[in-house]
């Protein structure tokens, strides 16, 4: 009951934070994007439709950008900007005069984390339903798509983008945590991703945790630049994530001064 209660008061902290709008506008963003480029080239729009393998090929366009890009920062910002709200306000100290343990304190603010993830994911997929149902409503004569809506694949995939981006929220938070300035983590996410980047097509490019979006998206992406990893990156990711979440446990119950 006391964790419901922190997560509660945590999540009322987000709702009009620089994060949550991030998410909220980040989720949209690049379905957005594919919706204006369809109504500005209309005449390219019904044979767009017309072709085979519709809304795979609107699903591996939505997440070229997404995976390399928007969803690793998304992480990096959305995270240490949550992380960095007790210290913006000052109100550590406050928080841990509340009758709740480091535990929950920990484990509640990660869990806001996750949770504004999994809306970003959701806001996302309502992004490419609307990137393919808009256009197809407002450009004449433009086909419905022959190929059904492959669900499976949609989820499946869903969950491999979640996985890959996990390590990142893990070891953001644990970074942001040992922090007051917000640039730090911030800046120090940035050039791991830059390095994740870098890594790709480095024969053990993998052991990067920051590389997993990016790897999920190149199996299915068409002339593939750097070719995939033969080891899991799901497992690895997940090792990573409970790698790093059990360290900024551990690193938030010995620090000293917290906040």
């Amino acid at each position: 009951m006391m964790f419901f209660k922190s997560f509660k008061s945590e999540w009322l902290k987000t709702r009009r934070s620089l994060a949550f709008w991030m998410v909220m506008v980040g989720g949209f963003f690049t379905p957005a994007i594919i919706i204006a480029v369809r109504l500005i080239r209309y005449e390219h729009t019904p044979e767009i439709y017309a072709a085979d393998g519709f809304w795979t090929t609107l699903w591996n366009s939505s997440w070229q950008s997404m995976a390399v890009f928007l969803l690793p920062l998304g992480a990096i910002l959305s995270t240490s900007l949550i992380t960095q709200l007790e210290y913006k306000n000052n109100t550590w100290k406050q928080l841990h005069t509340l009758p709740l343990s480091y535990t929950t304190i920990f484990v509640s603010k990660l869990a806001v984390i996750i949770t504004l993830m999994l809306q970003f994911f959701v806001l996302f997929n309502i992004g490419i339903a609307l990137a393919g149902l808009i256009p197809y409503l407002l450009v004449p004569a433009t086909p419905f798509p022959a190929e059904p809506v492959p669900y499976m694949f949609f989820l499946r995939e869903n969950a491999y983008y979640f996985a890959g981006c996990l390590p990142i929220v893990a070891l953001q938070y644990l970074i942001s945590l040992q922090f007051k300035n917000f640039m730090v983590p911030m800046g120090i996410g940035i050039v791991l991703w830059i390095g994740a980047l870098s890594s790709l097509s480095w024969k053990y490019g993998y052991l990067v945790p920051y590389t997993y979006t990016v790897y999920n998206h190149l199996k299915n992406a068409e002339n593939a630049r750097a070719s995939t990893p033969e080891v899991s990156i799901y497992v690895m990711s997940l090792a990573y994530f409970a790698a790093f979440t059990i360290a900024g446990y551990v690193l938030y119950l010995l620090k000293r001064e917290k906040g």
